[in-house]
């Protein structure tokens, strides 16, 4: 079976059907790919022919290019194509569709490879004690791609064209005119292969000749007049360095990767329902010359992931990142995985969001809100509690010392770190947090008016409310400073309240606010993330996506939180009481002695529908 490192809320539950998963249904009902051999590694013909039937029921791929870094969309096609493979007794294979050497680096392979196996997949397999590794490069099958241009060339299917690039596109002709044939279009096979070799060898410029393969000119659907398969390009490749000139392009190259990994359910997005026919026209000319195995993989296609307040372009991220306006491709307003990771997003979270949202063949938009609401369903039984001051004003128990004796006296306040209703039958609840009370505490500046509106529950003068955990106290007012800006609030303890004793009851109060006390509470830089963008649909209609970026999107401030939060590691999560659940920073929290939070999101949906 496939390998799945994460258990996830969607693991357990009932999946619902969709398309795709009824096509699978019907093809392992009817064996469909019953006769298919394996041969242990991606492989021609007279490979998979030498091996044994295929112990993978059916294989699904991910094949990203790299040439930049993983976004949510890109999370939804990982969690859908690993996610059938597990459920079918398959295996996804991670694939780098690397055919295009200029804008591919070792990075972006890396961050991929992080990227999934953080997301709670492998493509390792272990069908009967046989385990194998099933991550492939394009690259490797170069030699393959060029012996079937030629099989292609020397059965009259592909011929070389040195028109120029403004020729070929004038003579395409459009949707309403068809294209006219290319005046090398009747070259002969040993012509076409002899001037291929050529292009192979570096005789001819970058530019100046494409192998085409050849198809129909007329044909209404514009993929099928005599697409481009190869062309020259001398560039250094991440994987085979200088050894080609010449480089498959991705519409040639993706259906025989596809072929030679023995995959049955090529799964793409809907922009490539077009290029099916070719897809299909390709694997059957290559299939009738024995070079591929039959049954030839199918390819499937469904709709894209749309979230409001996102882009997902790369050069539009890209644009982001080099402009500066944010501070990485990690950023933590960015909607790549690495973004979404460092600002709190668990697997779970996203594996449960993709589960959601479904399967359609229909483009649709899904609001950002439930994105976050899967966050907090995740969350919310797993986050451990904890209190911060975000909007720090001190508090003043002036009657500290009449109370219990000594203006320095502390004592111990404890509360748990998850509550009961988190806890699962069975299951051994997590320690109470414990910290101090004082004299002085943290509290929010929002917390106190002088004069209170309507409705108004949290401290102003004569008002009593209780310090979550601890005492009730009875507000007496405040010290304000020369503007006239509150400076500290002051209060009066009221003893034998202290929450869980007996006289806990005693003083009846109608709010509790949380605190930190100033002898414990250590400071902390909490971010308050926000959506990047203001509007729902930056890129839409031709808009300038930089006018819609949102000015809110990060507010940095001192905070205190209490000593519990102080001791996390980083990528740690919490819910900080009253104000959302936060994340100590994977990057820079502990450096130097730094507590840094990020703010993941809030308890509920601040943005409304």
């Amino acid at each position: 079976m496939s390998s799945n490192a994460h258990p996830t809320p969607a693991d357990t539950d009932a999946k619902a059907s969709n398309f795709l998963r009824q096509i699978i249904e019907k093809d392992l009902a009817q064996g469909t790919y019953t006769t298919r051999q394996w041969g242990g590694s991606p492989g021609d013909a007279a490979h998979h022919q030498a091996g044994t039937p295929d112990p993978a029921k059916i294989r699904t791929r991910f094949p990203p290019e790299p040439n930049g870094y993983l976004h949510v969309g890109h999370a939804k096609s990982i969690c859908l194509n690993f996610g059938l493979a597990r459920d079918y007794g398959g295996v996804c294979h991670l694939r780098f569709d690397d055919t295009n050497p200029e804008k591919e680096e070792q990075e972006y392979v890396d961050a991929i490879v992080d990227a999934v196996h953080w997301l709670g997949f492998g493509w390792a397999s272990d069908f009967g004690g046989k385990k194998e590794d099933h991550l492939y490069y394009a690259s490797n099958y170069f030699d393959f791609m060029y012996r079937a241009a030629e099989h292609l060339i020397e059965a009259g299917h592909a011929y070389v064209d040195e028109q120029t690039a403004e020729e070929m596109r004038v003579n395409r002709g459009d949707f309403g005119k068809p294209g006219v044939d290319s005046p090398f279009r009747t070259r002969t096979p040993a012509e076409n292969l002899a001037r291929f070799r050529e292009m192979r060898d570096g005789k001819l410029a970058d530019g100046a000749a494409v192998l085409r393969a050849k198809i129909d000119m007329a044909s209404p659907n514009i993929n099928l007049r005599d697409p481009a398969i190869y062309r020259i390009r001398r560039a250094t490749h991440h994987n085979t360095g200088d050894k080609w000139c010449i480089y498959p392009m991705y519409t040639f190259a993706h259906p025989i990767e596809d072929a030679l990994e023995q995959i049955t359910h090529s799964i793409c997005t809907l922009e490539f329902e077009d290029q099916r026919p070719f897809y299909d026209w390709l694997l059957e000319r290559l299939a009738e010359g024995g070079l591929l195995k039959a049954p030839p993989p199918r390819q499937y296609e469904f709709a894209r992931l749309n979230l409001t307040y996102v882009i997902t372009s790369k050069r539009k991220l890209a644009q982001l990142v080099n402009e500066g306006k944010v501070s990485g491709w990690d950023d933590p307003r960015m909607p790549t995985i690495v973004g979404l990771r460092r600002r709190g997003y668990t697997p779970e979270a996203i594996q449960l969001f993709a589960e959601r949202i479904g399967v359609t063949k229909s483009d649709s938009w899904i609001d950002y809100s439930t994105l976050e609401g899967c966050l907090r369903e995740d969350l919310e039984n797993k986050a451990h509690r904890g209190m911060a001051v975000l909007d720090p004003v001190k508090l003043v128990l002036t009657n500290w010392a009449e109370a219990f004796g000594s203006d320095d006296y502390l004592e111990d306040c404890t509360q748990p770190a998850l509550p009961h209703s988190a806890i699962a039958e069975g299951q051994t609840p997590p320690p109470d947090r414990v910290f101090k009370i004082g004299k002085e505490v943290w509290i929010e500046r929002e917390d106190f008016e002088e004069v209170p509106p309507k409705g108004y529950k949290r401290l102003f003068p004569g008002n009593v409310v209780r310090l979550k955990g601890g005492y009730v106290i009875e507000c007496a007012g405040c010290a304000k400073d020369a503007d006239g800006k509150v400076t500290e609030v002051h209060a009066k303890v009221i003893a034998g309240t202290k929450s869980g004793t007996p006289g806990a009851d005693s003083v009846k109060a109608k709010a509790a606010i949380t605190w930190v006390g100033v002898a414990d509470g250590v400071s902390a830089e909490v971010r308050l993330y926000d959506r990047l963008f203001s509007d729902p649909h930056p890129d839409a209609g031709g808009k300038n996506f930089l006018d819609a970026l949102n000015p809110d999107s990060l507010k940095v401030v001192t905070a205190y939180v209490e000593p519990s939060l102080a001791q996390a590691q980083a990528d740690q999560k919490f819910q900080f009481e009253r104000h959302g659940y936060f994340v100590a920073d994977r990057t820079d929290h502990g450096m130097g002695g730094k507590v840094v939070f990020n703010r993941v999101t809030g308890l509920k949906d601040s943005w409304g529908k």
